[in-house]
């Protein structure tokens, strides 16, 4: 049978503009579908790819830490989105934060003047099913109704199991000169990295307050489709206070390694805002994701210290995320097990995250480009952050499955016991590093040829 010449990626988001871009610099032709702005989706603004729809942050930058470990593994195997990152980076202390409309202007323009990658400004509503036809689906969590039915087709084994849903939601972003900076001050938790945090803190009195205002507020009317079951890793703010009138001090607002440096002291609760962009005139609410209706945003976030005034750019939002049931139907090469022609990428995968996103594109990209050329892709090792991440999210318990971020717990434990965490951490980090480089050299990662 004549193998594979091409390759159909679906979604040009962080996980399929990273798929095209690894089979291009493989000498890999791939067509790459985008629906946006002939099909717009409840999140995106604009029809540029990869647009961040949430925050702007792709987590830690600290040495040694699970985020870290898997950018440093993206970098060795040549992540171009995570390139673009690092090139319009603005200020946000110890982690990665991105101007999000310069980083996807960029990873338009990147994609957009690659010989080999062939743009369809078009919806997809049927995955072929041809052994010559190589396809990556990587539509994100809000691929298409239509779309969405198909996958389902495909994900026949696991019947009412093949798909599965929750609910995410995207934080404020207020204007940077409508906040009032004589309430507030600058700095980073524990001084980690630089004060590029605005900090807004809060008297016992003043967080009782925003707690009973936040608790009282209307929330977005429920469809009568829809069955709220929030990631609880990105639970909204009023869904984490009715968990208790503590919650959101030991969560989105806790105050600990905040030291106000106009007091000397650890405020009661602290909201923080993380600049946006490079031009540092807007900045967003880190963790304040919600599903409260606008104008009751606007009552309940002016309570907070230094925002009486603030003009909100974007109030919060709520939609569907979408993914598949990935342990019953991937193997550890993102290929589905009764369709190895067909690939999964970017959160649809199970994955959580913008770093975990791009991961698992790079991987499915070289991985499509392998087998074009007559190729059997092999995963990494289990040792790695790529391959930990790949094991869990195709061999965990299918029945309460789950998205994951990387962490530390997807790893495999040492073989000897190492009390100090740090210790351990530092002593993983470097087997997965070793043990990635070992692997990637006679790897299908390893480029045939370089994309101009």
């Amino acid at each position: 049978m004549e193998s594979p010449t091409e390759v159909r990626i679906i979604g040009a988001g962080l996980a399929g503009s990273e798929a095209a871009w690894q089979c291009a610099r493989r000498g890999v032709a791939a067509e790459l579908f985008e629906m946006r702005p002939l099909r717009t989706t409840p999140a995106h603004q604009t029809d540029a790819f990869a647009e961040l729809v949430c925050s702007n942050s792709l987590k830690s930058e600290s040495v040694n830490t699970a985020p870290w470990l898997l950018k440093e593994e993206m970098r060795q195997a040549g992540s171009r989105l995570l390139e673009i990152a690092r090139e319009t980076a603005v200020p946000a202390g110890h982690a990665l934060a991105v101007d999000r409309a310069e980083f996807s202007r960029q990873v338009t323009e990147s994609i957009s003047r690659e010989p080999l990658i062939t743009i369809r400004r078009k919806e997809v509503t049927e995955v072929e099913n041809d052994p010559t036809t190589i396809t990556i689906i990587a539509t994100g969590p809000l691929t298409s109704d239509a779309l969405s039915r198909e996958i389902a087709r495909l994900c026949t084994t696991v019947s009412d199991k093949s798909q599965l849903y929750f609910y995410d939601s995207i934080s404020p972003i207020v204007e940077a000169d409508s906040i009032d900076m004589d309430k507030v001050y600058l700095a980073a938790r524990y001084d980690k990295g630089s004060a590029d945090y605005i900090n807004c803190p809060m008297s016992r009195d003043e967080y009782d307050r925003f707690y009973d205002a936040l608790l009282a507020a209307q929330s977005v009317e429920q469809k009568d489709w829809e069955k709220l079951n929030y990631f609880e890793s990105c639970l909204p703010i009023e869904e984490i206070a009715r968990r208790g009138r503590d919650t959101l001090r030991f969560g989105p607002m806790k105050p600990v390694g905040l030291k106000d440096p106009r007091t000397g002291r650890i405020p009661y609760a602290a909201v923080q805002l993380r600049q946006e962009n490079l031009r540092a005139d807007s900045y967003n609410l880190v963790g304040f994701q919600n599903h409260l209706k606008f104008g009751e945003q606007a009552r309940v976030l002016s309570l907070i210290p230094g925002l009486e005034n603030a003009r909100f750019l974007r109030y919060g939002q709520i939609h569907r995320n979408t993914y598949i049931n990935s342990p019953a139907l991937l193997t550890p090469t993102l290929q589905m097990k009764a369709h190895p022609q067909v690939l999964f990428a970017g959160q649809i995968c199970g994955v959580e995250g913008y770093v975990e996103s791009i991961a698992t594109g790079l991987m499915a990209g070289a991985n499509a480009a392998a087998l074009a050329t007559g190729s059997q892709p092999e995963p990494p090792p289990r040792a790695t952050a790529f391959g930990s991440l790949l094991h869990y999210i195709t061999r965990a318990e299918s029945r309460n499955f789950q998205p994951a971020n990387i962490t530390f717990d997807l790893l495999p434990a040492l073989d000897r016991k190492v009390r100090d965490r740090k210790e351990r951490h530092r002593l993983q980090c470097e087997l997965a590093l070793r043990e990635f480089a070992e692997w990637l050299r006679p790897s299908a990662l390893q480029p045939t040829s370089a994309a101009p």
